[in-house]
């Protein structure tokens, strides 16, 4: 009898619904992170321990003060500054604007917070780090987050909305949009270098007839992080597409024609009207996309292999050098701890968002 309660309880279904996730998620995922993370507690030489597993060394911390500390660290206000200047002007627009709704709570004002910190603070450091290397390619990640997210997030909008209507050619161009997204990274990147290239790549060809030599995309330390920037919207644009017309086909269209008979047109009517119709599938989508573009690898090692010197070397890519090419799996497993903290962060600020919105 007892048995046959058991089985027919809420807690039996609630276990026999998770346990084949479980099976995967333990072995799979949750013990190679405590692996992990007890690495980055060791001087672990991948070549010493693969010969000799007594060969690493419990140094505790030892790995996560060489890749923070530094000596004479400071703060100032010359490093990115025009960059700095212009997205913290954003944020604080865009939070101001956000005291004024009444659905302000704690989490618009961690996710400012968070914003500005990185912003304004992080990028500001300065100093004689232990790994300056380490602070390079965190600070080239952030910039490259930086520019992908709000781009991909602001163009995915607007398309979804021009195509968010009944028709073969509305139908045919969604399609179209969303091909990228299907394509697998090296695929494209090697479209993009085609593109790129200076002698017959397609902006060469474009600029040709006009006399235009075309700049050398990839090798030019001040071009090269844009020209993966614009891989990757490229690339990115359709999962936010499909995400925004999904969101988009929820709204009511009465209350559409009822702002186009109050005169909201244009501009007015998207920000006065469709965001705040749809802003739990912006903030889903440019959380998303922040967990996603932290995690760059492909684009920069397949493109300009992290050059011109470390232009674009990014944070992934510097943890597969420290792993596999210098051996040095410890200090590798602290950056990889540390990136999944600023992953955490973000995540953590989504289920935030989202858990105060439905109560």
């Amino acid at each position: 009898m007892r048995l046959n309660s058991f089985l027919q309880s809420d807690t039996f279904s609630g276990w026999a619904f998770i346990t084949p996730y479980l099976l995967a998620f333990v072995p799979l995922l949750l013990w190679p992170f405590i692996q992990g993370f007890w690495m980055s507690l060791h001087e672990w030489n991948l070549l010493a321990v693969t010969f000799n597993p007594s060969a690493k060394e419990f140094i505790g911390i030892g790995n996560y003060v060489r890749l923070m500390g530094g000596d004479n660290l400071g703060w100032s206000l010359q490093p990115m500054w025009l960059f700095r200047l212009v997205v913290s002007t954003m944020i604080i627009a865009l939070y101001v604007r956000s005291l004024r709704s009444k659905a302000t709570d704690i989490s618009h004002h961690l996710m400012a917070g968070v914003a500005l910190l990185t912003t304004v603070v992080l990028l500001g450091l300065t100093g004689d780090w232990y790994d300056t290397r380490f602070w390079i390619v965190v600070r080239n990640t952030l910039v490259f987050v930086a520019w992908v997210v709000p781009v991909t997030t602001i163009l995915a909008l607007l398309l979804a909305i021009a195509l968010n209507r009944e028709g073969r050619w509305a139908s045919t161009l969604r399609s179209v949009f969303f091909f990228s997204q299907i394509l697998s990274v090296t695929v494209v990147t090697l479209i993009w270098q085609l593109v790129y290239g200076v002698r017959n790549g397609f902006i060469a060809n474009v600029l040709a007839p006009f006399g235009i030599d075309s700049p050398n995309w990839l090798t030019n330390d001040q071009l090269a992080m844009g020209a993966i920037v614009a891989a990757t919207v490229w690339w990115s644009v359709g999962f936010a597409l499909i995400l925004f017309l999904a969101g988009l086909q929820q709204i009511p269209s009465e209350r559409l024609e009822a702002a186009t008979l109050d005169g909201a047109e244009g501009w007015r009517k998207i920000v006065n009207i469709i965001v705040p119709s749809i802003i739990r599938t912006v903030q889903f989508v440019m959380i998303m996309q922040i967990v996603l573009h932290f995690q760059v690898f492909g684009q920069s090692q397949l493109m300009t292999q992290g050059g011109p010197g470390d232009a674009t070397n990014v944070w992934v890519r510097y943890i597969y050098q420290t792993a596999f090419r210098d051996s040095e799996v410890g200090y590798a497993s602290a950056m990889a701890t540390v990136l999944f903290a600023f992953m955490m962060m973000f995540s953590m600020i989504q289920f935030w968002v989202t858990k105060r919105q439905e109560s």
